[in-house]
């Protein structure tokens, strides 16, 4: 088996002991975007990708036809990430478009491999300060991510490509849960 597969299938095991997590994520996260609420997504680079797939999920479609939900990827607006950075320095791009449009109550999912990256730190303090719930998906634990968030799943594995891939599992995990708690 190549040693790629290898590395995934362990980390697959490792994080299953997540799947109740995922499922009250899940619930929760269904009954905020009922209820009006909005989830906030941020990571950089793969993770950045990850974030706005899973709000991608959310506002069009998983698997079943249903209303949109509020879900907004921070990286995606180029005009006010750069903005910020330009004005605020780049550990304040998530956190300002945090307090920005987040309100107590909704979801801030914060994406990150190594747990560490200083803007999405930020935004998880922001969150926590500003009232929403807060969740980490990261790589290995301990990490300042996992530690600074409400609730965190942490990949065992400090191969990114591994680290990714369990999380989009995970997303697509919550977003099964999402639709089922709906329907």
């Amino acid at each position: 088996m190549h040693p790629h597969l290898v590395r995934l299938r362990g980390a697959l095991a490792a994080v299953s002991v997540e799947t109740p997590r995922i499922h009250m994520w899940g619930r929760k996260l269904a009954a905020v975007l009922a209820g009006g609420g909005r989830l906030l997504a941020c990571g950089n680079g793969g993770s950045a990708a990850e974030a706005q797939h899973l709000t991608a999920e959310l506002v069009g479609r998983f698997r079943a036809d249903r209303d949109p939900y509020a879900a907004i990827p921070l990286h995606a607006d180029t005009s006010t990430a750069t903005a910020i950075a330009n004005d605020f320095g780049a550990d304040e791009v998530y956190a300002r478009q945090v307090r920005a449009h987040g309100r107590p109550g909704d979801v801030l999912i914060c994406l990150s491999t190594s747990g560490s990256s200083g803007n999405v730190l930020a935004a998880a303090a922001a969150g926590r300060t500003g009232g929403l719930l807060t969740w980490a998906l990261t790589g290995k634990a301990p990490n300042p991510l996992a530690s600074l968030c409400d609730e965190a799943v942490a990949v065992p594995s400090r191969d990114t490509a591994t680290v990714q891939e369990v999380h989009l599992a995970m997303i697509h995990m919550l977003c099964d849960v999402i639709e089922e708690s709906v329907a």
